[in-house]
């Protein structure tokens, strides 16, 4: 009997705690929660919202390394080495990556020749001049990273290493354009064609497609003074002014002169 006795109370115990915790169950509409902006009676400064702590990072932001992340020296430098190892696995990454993000201003070239430089907009300059040919691949990877002209930034699209693979694509795009048959090893040397013999179809084609020079007339000194091309709705390139100036001059000239009143 003392068993039973013993059970029945537990039992009722149980039952009892049950009711008191449905009793009290908050609907979803009810939970206690702030709401950002509101105040607070709970903390001495009386907002609910807490400020973050000095020094406080959140995992896997640390970013201690400047020349991965940044590009930089510790002296804020742009650097010179890349921070990754550079194979032709990351080229080819740089490769996709720039067809993407880089090849409507910047031309599969990287002659500052993309498409929608064709279609009126501004161009920027080619990686082939001596300026960029010489900057150090950091000024690339905080350009990619930060923006630069008109040029927006692609933090937010392009992954840190995706941006580094790019910058050793653009170098590749580089040395392609500057690099001696000397550098070739042998295999690929003895396919090169003869000094002076006429080029291929095929060449002629790719090279018409992709030229390196543009041949509109308002690029007279390319790729060292990029231009807009003139005729494109929309241009405001160096032929746009060219020939707005020289058809205001005429139009000055032909315009007779009221004779001065004496």
């Amino acid at each position: 009997m003392g068993l039973n006795v013993r059970f029945l109370s537990m039992t009722l115990l149980a039952g009892a705690t049950l009711a008191s915790v449905g009793c009290s169950r908050l609907d979803m509409q009810d939970q206690p929660k702030y709401k950002p902006q509101r105040p607070s009676e709970f903390f001495a400064d009386g907002r609910d919202g807490r400020p973050e702590l000095d020094g406080t990072i959140a995992r896997g932001e640390l970013n201690e390394d400047t020349a991965y992340y940044n590009g930089k020296d510790a002296t804020g430098k742009d650097i010179d080495t890349f921070p990754i190892a550079v194979d032709k696995a990351v080229i080819q990454r740089g490769h996709q990556r720039y067809d993407i993000y880089c090849a409507p201003c910047h031309g599969r070239l990287g002659n500052g020749m993309g498409m929608i430089v064709q279609r009126g907009f501004k161009q920027p300059p080619s990686y082939h001049i001596d300026r960029l040919r010489n900057a150090p691949v950091g000024h690339f990877f905080d350009v990619v990273t930060n923006g630069y002209g008109a040029m927006l930034n692609y933090s937010q699209q392009i992954q840190v290493r995706d941006r580094w693979a790019i910058v050793a694509y653009i170098r590749a795009l580089q040395y392609s354009q500057n690099a001696s048959a000397n550098d070739l090893p042998l295999e690929a040397r003895a396919k090169l064609p003869p000094a002076g013999q006429a080029m291929s179809s095929e060449m002629k084609d790719a090279m018409s497609h992709e030229p390196m020079a543009p041949a509109d007339a308002d690029f007279t000194n390319f790729p060292a003074q990029p231009a807009t091309p003139a005729g494109v709705p929309g241009a405001a390139g160096a032929g746009i002014y060219k020939s707005s100036n020289d058809a205001a001059a005429a139009k000055t000239a032909a315009t007779p002169k009221s004779p001065e009143k004496k």
